[in-house]
């Protein structure tokens, strides 16, 4: 068999498994109540060519940058392709961006058009009129979405219809240029724009078998949005990359995600420490252990309910540490201390914790974390940014911005983000440790634990508030959620405040955006319930 002519180019290697298994089925978009959408190599490598003619005949070409706005769609695929033919650039944006922010990133990223699901017209109609430079490539209108054909923009719907179309003469043979420019979550602020090249990518396939061991066995399973890097990196490459075939979720969903499982036979899947106490706080069912799932790849497992985890769903959580810049580090299943997010690759990445000064911190005292590859350069791209891409690696180290610790085996973990470790009364708390402790009350279906600045005045104390979210069909009864934490919890991890809400924002890679629920916060509101009304 001939071998792909550009190994690890994208466009290139769904060519050739286009030409040799053109049938396999080997990424399936699972929609919830509506009809699942299967995608061949051929399939995909047909639409990818009609996509790239679209997006050439609106002037996008090597370089350029287009912008995404969906949940987890065949279109995203079908792009990844197209811009890997033609060496454009990529911008997925996070599905929950609208207004403001979704000017923001069009205009930083100088976007010269975006492709959008029906179900995000109205957002993009706010503000497209405010940003000439960007056109409207195409809308696709999906089933359930209701909402009417808009003559106004081009229709994708009819597109994938069409003609089939060939590669363009001047198709892009080049794998270390920009590909992706994926906006990093701002939790604190406005996101910056990463670029990726498509170099950077190729190296997932290599991690997925000799790291997370995947085999031509599994079948792979993500809710994670597809705008951000763990779904790509974990699930999506991997799949179209090694033939393992995958299923990928529109969007995030906790309370159905074992049926899912169990319905397509997915034996790994990847989720986040905040999406694993959504799942670990819905009520255990009699199966909760009956699934097909063999392997958990978590990043941010909460140490308060992992083997309790493990035990319940009768799985193997493979611990990892990485961010969209670079980093990386992991414990596999059975090895290692529980709560340790692992080691580096050995002899070919280096990892350490430093004090302010930046010398090594001795086990047991919290630092920077900070990563360097053996023997090449640290490199961050901020787009646009270049003052902070360097101070992002300054003296050859990637900055992680994240505070951990090793212990005496030189096992690493993490401790909270730098600003944002939530001290009470002299003692650090862990904000994983209260949601733990909260989540598996009864009527509590989501919690975010975070700090404001504490009553008493005193500096860099915290006064802890835990937002809740019912459970359906429940209300929460802030009486029995105190009584519950004095039962659960030590007394400094007691909350101060209960803010009940209807969700937990998050961004895309499922992280809780706690300063939104900040802005919201008054010790006034009707939502609020101070501890001291019932103790």
């Amino acid at each position: 068999m001939a071998e792909c002519k550009i190994p690890g180019h994208i466009a290139y290697e769904l060519d050739f498994k286009a030409e040799n298994t053109p049938d396999l089925n080997i990424v399936t978009f699972e929609n919830g109540d509506f009809a699942e959408e299967a995608l061949s190599y051929a399939g995909i490598v047909s639409q990818g060519r009609k996509l790239a003619g679209l997006l050439i005949s609106a002037g996008i070409g090597k370089g350029d940058k287009f912008a995404l706005l969906m949940r987890n769609h065949p279109e995203f695929l079908y792009a990844l392709y197209a811009a890997t033919m033609i060496g454009a650039v990529m911008v997925p944006i996070d599905p929950r961006v609208k207004g403001d922010r979704l000017k923001f990133v069009l205009k930083d990223s100088k976007a010269k058009g975006i492709i959008f699901t029906s179900e995000f017209l109205e957002n993009v109609k706010a503000v497209i009129s405010d940003l000439p430079a960007v056109k409207v490539l195409g809308v696709s209108y999906k089933e359930g979405m209701n909402i009417a054909v808009n003559d106004q923009y081009p229709s994708l719907n009819e597109i994938y219809e069409g003609a089939e179309v060939s590669p363009p003469d001047n198709r892009n043979d080049e794998i270390a240029i920009p590909l992706e420019i994926i906006y990093t979550s701002g939790t604190t602020g406005d996101p910056k724009g990463v670029v990726l090249k498509g170099s950077r990518l190729a190296p997932f396939s290599m991690l997925a078998q000799f790291v997370w061991q995947y085999t031509t066995d599994d079948k792979l399973y993500t809710g994670l949005s597809l705008t951000h890097g763990n779904a790509q990196a974990v699930t999506l490459l991997p799949s179209i990359m090694l033939s393992i075939p995958s299923v990928i979720s529109s969007k995030f969903t906790k309370s159905r995600i074992w049926d899912i499982c169990r319905k397509y036979g997915c034996t790994a899947f990847s989720l986040l420490g905040g999406m694993m106490m959504g799942i670990y706080s819905e009520p255990p069912k009699p199966d909760d252990a009956d699934n097909p799932v063999r392997l958990v790849l978590s990043a941010g497992t909460p140490r308060a309910i992992w083997e309790d985890f493990e035990s319940r769903y009768n799985v193997m959580i493979h611990e990892w540490y990485g961010a969209v810049e670079g980093g990386f580090a992991h414990k596999p299943p059975g090895v290692g201390p529980i709560g340790s997010f692992g080691k580096p690759l050995e002899g070919l990445m280096e990892m350490k914790v430093v004090d302010e000064k930046g010398n090594d911190c001795p086990p047991g005292e919290t630092g920077e974390i900070i990563f360097r590859m053996v023997g090449q350069a640290t490199e961050v791209e901020y787009l646009g940014k270049k003052e902070a891409s360097e101070k992002k690696t300054r003296g050859g180290w990637l900055r992680t911005g994240d505070m951990g610790h090793t212990d005496a085996a030189g096992w690493f973990f993490f401790d909270y983000r730098a600003g944002g470790g939530l001290r009470r009364a002299g003692d650090f708390i862990q904000p994983q440790y209260v949601e733990a402790g909260i989540a598996i009350h009864p009527d509590v279906s989501d919690v975010c634990v975070y700090g404001i600045p504490a009553a008493s005045g005193a500096p860099g104390e915290s006064d802890l508030v835990a937002a809740l979210v019912a459970m359906d069909g429940q209300v929460i009864d802030p009486k029995s959620v105190f009584a519950h934490c004095r039962e659960k919890l030590d007394g400094n991890a007691i909350p101060s405040y209960l803010q009940v809400v209807d969700a937990i924002p998050k961004s895309a890679s499922e992280k809780n955006l706690d300063r939104l629920l900040k802005d919201d916060f008054s010790k006034d509101a009707g939502n609020i319930f101070a501890l001291t009304d019932y103790i």
